[in-house]
């Protein structure tokens, strides 16, 4: 099987376009919540790490899984994963802790490409 698009098959998690961007958006995520107030450390910016961090380790850990309804489940664990993500930006713009759009953009294309990358192990012979 190939990437998430049909192209030349991925050796590692490494190579798949989705676990990329979804590391890059644990980066971002590292950077905003490392400006959130300081009584935020063990609360929302914990929180926020945790759930990110959890979508490219599962992208990884569903990589290598053999049957395709284990890989599917990891991909949904990602995908919930995403879904916490996105409530706590809406949670960090309602509490006035700083711009989330980009974030929340990120979140959206991680989760497109996502959803693509399941749909091609589903399909998959």
């Amino acid at each position: 099987m190939g990437d998430f698009m049909g192209n030349i098959a991925a050796r590692s998690f490494e190579d798949l376009v989705v676990w990329k961007k979804a590391h890059q958006l644990v980066l971002q995520i590292y950077r905003f919540t490392g400006l959130l107030p300081a009584n935020e450390t063990y609360g929302l910016a914990s929180q926020m790490r945790r759930c990110a961090i959890s979508v490219p380790a599962n992208i990884a850990e569903g990589f290598k899984r053999r049957g395709k309804p284990d890989k599917v489940r990891f991909m949904n664990i990602a995908q919930g994963s995403l879904e916490e993500c996105r409530y706590y930006l809406i949670l960090a713009k309602d509490l006035h802790y700083g711009e989330t759009g980009m974030l929340a953009m990120m979140v959206e294309d991680v989760s497109r490409i996502l959803e693509v990358y399941s749909n091609t192990i589903r399909k998959s012979f």
